[in-house]
């Protein structure tokens, strides 16, 4: 045999036979587009991996354009790209070597293996999108990611082999720019259906070959990629959303570069590794060099104006911190840390009232914490401290707008901080990662039916907040700001009302006031959700009429109560109104066999009585 046949349908006619000096021993991969073979070199008397096109270059033009890309691989050096011994051309058909030493591929290792641990999968797939990353930046595209071209070695890492050996055009085109963007985003899509294959036990479509999928796939074909409920191992929920974006029927909603299914992957691997990595730790870590939050432009040198009044009244500068969510933040750390608590008596409860933590610290301690903040905007561009200036303000309205619904007898300190907490995740995605929180936003935007379909002109929903957190960065929104709320000693209490209601449960009758605060603060959060989403005025109205009733018995409202809610703290918001005005309800509390806010402890939740 001079040279393989474009498309052999079987192996054994070939294996035993020679390829120039190569002697042919097994056929390990093929698709479309590529194939490999395990060969034998008698010159060094060693086995080699030889991986070639499936068709022969057209003409002399595209065989020079696949040596010239080939060998520009050939210069890239990556842990995760196994580097080809030699580049050859046999009778017009190129090929490349590379030493079997970099291990078995992919398609031997299931073989010979049980299904692998989702760790090992993940773990895989993000070396290789890390060498997939560098050839991209490289102004190079794979062009047939297959199980054949990943090589998996004795200690467990992946690479990526083979990279552009599939047929190369003859000449580059006016949208060459535009074709290898395109070539790039077809990479990571080939690596999100391995990545599916790995998880599933089986490939996507029952296509073993990534390319075929590919063209099965939106925009090309109409077929839909979802992982199975049934699976070798349990996928748990933030790597099903990731696996299950990288085939989004919308092609918007998928990872379009290396990079960012990677960012998502390793946020899952070092979530699940006990969170000493990954977006939980890279927060953590940022906190100590940029701080949590900005200090509004302001408010700072305002408290500290009235710090220096010594016979200034507590409720005044309460006031005044409570405009500003870095610096409520930073004092609430302060008081509820483990230093301060050893002092208090045993058992104490948290602090979540301003005027409290005011009193604790005393003048100076408000002048300290306020003097340790990062000033508006911090490291954020014009375009990110819009968008954090946009996420505050709604914040403000919801925790507002809680205060109006809470029953009478809860401390509206209390109601407004608890209501914050529970958007903390946001806000700290929106300061520390704003180029994540933009494609979060992205993604949770609806789209419009192709023209054509059966829904043609029906909007398809975008992603929740949670689905768009898991599949940017691997985490729950809401875990990042449970973690640092946990970083700061925040209390197991604390947490537990921080915590939004799952919206996909029915919300129960409340044990003790903790429930209820939280229960207040959702129903508020929910409602500023509903109203400042995407759509039209009767879609918004109908959102927040669903938010009524589902909050309806418990907290006595209907949709005119809670759009008047929301319409007094809109106003509210614009005038300026101190947050802590309404710091109590007008009618008294029930009485209470403990008269107790959190398992005994009235002051932390209600208000103080003479």
């Amino acid at each position: 045999m001079n040279h393989p046949e474009p498309l052999p349908n079987t192996k054994a006619t070939f294996v035993g036979k020679n390829f120039g000096r190569f002697q042919l021993l097994k056929l390990i991969g093929k698709s479309e587009r590529t194939m490999a073979w395990l060969v034998f070199d008698p010159r060094d008397q060693q086995e080699l991996m030889l991986h070639l096109p499936r068709l022969a270059p057209v003409d002399d033009a595209a065989l020079q354009q696949w040596q010239r890309n080939v060998q520009h691989a050939l210069r890239l050096d990556h842990p995760y790209l196994a580097p080809g011994l030699e580049m050859g051309v046999h009778e017009r058909w190129p090929f490349l070597v590379v030493e079997r030493r970099r291990g078995v591929t992919l398609t031997e290792w299931l073989q010979n293996n049980p299904p692998p641990p989702l760790a090992d999968v993940a773990s895989w797939i993000s070396q290789v999108l890390q060498g997939l990353a560098f050839v991209h930046d490289a102004g190079l595209q794979h062009g047939d990611l297959q199980l054949h071209s990943i090589a998996i070695d004795a200690q467990g890492a992946a690479s990526v082999m083979a990279v552009a050996t599939a047929c190369a055009t003859a000449s580059a085109t006016p949208d060459a720019v535009r074709n290898r963007q395109h070539a790039a985003e077809r990479d990571v899509l080939a690596c999100g259906l391995l990545l599916h294959q790995l998880l599933a036990g089986q490939p996507a479509l029952d296509e073993p070959d990534t390319g075929r999928v590919i063209n099965r796939l939106s925009p090309q074909g109409r077929d839909m990629v979802r992982l199975p409920w049934t699976t070798p191992h349990p996928v748990p929920e933030a790597l099903r959303v990731i696996a299950n974006r990288v085939t989004a029927s919308q092609e918007r909603q998928r990872y379009l570069n290396a990079r960012t299914l990677q960012r998502a992957l390793h946020g899952w691997i070092e979530t699940e590794g006990q969170d000493r990595g990954g977006p939980l730790a890279l927060l953590i870590d940022r906190l100590r060099s940029v701080g949590h939050l900005p200090a509004m432009p302001g408010v700072v040198a305002r408290v500290e104006r009235l710090a220096l009044k010594e016979s200034q009244h507590t409720d005044a500068i309460a006031d005044e911190i409570l405009q500003d969510m870095a610096l409520s933040f930073e004092l609430l750390r302060l008081v509820n840390g483990p230093q301060i608590q050893a002092l208090q008596l045993g058992g104490a409860a948290p602090v979540l009232a301003m005027r409290r933590c005011v009193a604790m610290v005393g003048l100076n301690g408000v002048k300290q914490a306020a003097a340790s903040l990062r000033r508006w905007p911090g490291p954020l561009s014009e375009e990110g401290a819009a968008a954090m200036d946009k996420t505050v303000q709604l914040v403000r309205l919801a925790a507002l707008t809680a205060q109006r619904l809470g029953p009478p007898g809860y401390d509206g300190e209390v109601i407004y901080l608890i209501t914050v907490l529970q958007n903390l995740g946001r806000l700290l995605v929106k300061y520390h990662f704003p180029e994540d929180a933009e494609q979060m936003r992205q993604l949770m935007l609806p789209a419009p039916t192709p023209a054509g379909g059966a829904t043609a002109g029906a909007p398809q929903p975008g992603m929740s907040e949670s689905a768009a957190s898991l599949a940017v960065l691997g985490v729950d929104i809401d875990a990042l700001g449970t973690a640092v709320a946990r970083h700061w000693a925040l209390g197991d209490e604390v947490l537990h009302m921080a915590h939004r209601l799952p919206t996909d449960r029915p919300v129960l009758t409340p044990d003790g006031d903790a429930d209820m605060l939280r229960i207040v603060a959702s129903a508020a959060n929910e409602a500023v959700d509903a109203m400042s989403a995407p759509g039209t005025a009767p879609r918004k109205t109908m959102a927040l009429s669903r938010v009524a009733n589902r909050y309806a018995r418990l907290l006595e409202t209907d949709l005119p109560a809670l759009q008047d809610a929301l319409q007094q703290a809109r106003l509210a918001l614009q005038s300026g109104v101190a947050p802590a005005a309404s710091r109590t309800a007008v009618k008294p509390a029930e009485p209470t066999s403990t008269n107790a806010g959190i398992k005994g402890t009235p002051s932390s939740l209600r208000p103080a009585t003479s």
